[in-house]
């Protein structure tokens, strides 16, 4: 198992840049960890890593789990190496200035219906690590029957952009990793963001899910399903 670690530089020149586009658009991702606080204001380091998840939900569409009366869809994610922090934001709908990159994971759902604006849903997220899912063979094999843990969720987030509604309804949560707690280490593995309501409503609509980490993450990958994420690890 590599461990990836890096020294953070503040960078103070971040201080001077402005909030970028509200409704319109995310401001860059940036993470926990070397956050210092200069006369008043919160200065935060960008996450070296970002990946980007343009994804849609037809209304009406079967969830990928019901529970406590929810429905549930999942993003799974192939984490190849020990990360010290791990972020996790959705937005929904996709802000109206965001496009995606050669370099994001778009859904086929999402092209189809990138002009729909209409539908979005109040997101409420959490992150999970498959136990015993410590390579890139153990994802088809094991990933479909493993237990999950939890890191933890979010449901609004005063950092993210308003809604249509006016509403600061999107997400954001950020983990450190716990090395003495084996169930709260950020290690090599199988991971998943659960996306839902938190209160009763559809979840429908487009919306944009970021993954971001404060050293590069090689070889990281994110998929809809299990099978689609151990096709796209194993051709890298």
């Amino acid at each position: 198992m590599k461990k990836l670690t890096g020294t953070l530089a503040i960078v103070l020149a971040v201080a001077s840049l402005s909030f970028i586009g509200g409704d319109d658009k995310l401001d860059k991702f940036k993470a926990d960890m070397g956050k210092q606080t200069k006369l008043g204001k919160e200065i935060r380091v960008p996450y070296t890593d970002v990946l980007s998840y343009y994804g849609y939900v037809k209304p009406g569409g079967a969830p990928d789990e019901t529970r406590d009366g929810k429905k549930y869809y999942y993003l799974y994610i192939w984490i190849p190496a020990v990360a010290p922090e791990i972020g996790i934001r959705m937005a929904s709908p996709v802000p109206s200035k965001m496009t995606p990159e050669k370099t994001d994971f778009v859904a086929a759902d999402y092209t189809a219906n990138s002009t729909d604006t209409k539908n979005y849903f109040d997101t409420w997220i959490t992150l999970e690590r498959a136990d015993g899912v410590t390579s890139t063979a153990d994802i088809a094999t094991k990933g479909k029957t493993a237990k999950w843990n939890s890191y933890g969720s979010n449901d609004d987030s005063s950092e993210m952009p308003a809604q249509p509604s006016g509403s600061n309804y999107n997400s954001l949560m950020r983990i450190t990793s716990e090395t003495s707690n084996p169930l709260k280490s950020l290690v090599v593995g199988l991971y998943r963001v659960g996306f839902t309501t938190y209160k009763t409503g559809e979840v429908q609509g487009s919306f944009i899910a970021q993954v971001g980490a404060p050293v590069k993450l090689p070889g990281v990958g994110m998929a809809k399903t299990i099978d689609e994420l151990s096709a796209q690890v194993a051709k890298k």
